[in-house]
């Protein structure tokens, strides 16, 4: 479950970053107000957690992830 959550998670970045490099246009900091809100750099932590989880998830041998 911890698994899906920080995929979904990393994947929201991932379109936030599509953003960003396509349009110029950053969605939490526009949501959020602003990329150094308080509430924004939680966010961008959040997302950074979720990656390095990832990393794990990328590592794991193919049994273990389907648990």
């Amino acid at each position: 479950m911890l698994d899906r959550i920080a995929l979904i998670i990393t994947i929201i970045g991932s379109i936030n970053w599509g953003l960003i490099g396509l349009f110029q246009f950053d969605l939490v900091a526009w949501i959020c107000g602003g990329p150094a809100a308080l509430l924004s750099r939680i966010v961008y932590t959040i997302v950074a957690v979720c990656g390095l989880w990832c990393i794990g998830i990328l590592f794991r041998s193919p049994a273990r992830v389907r648990e």
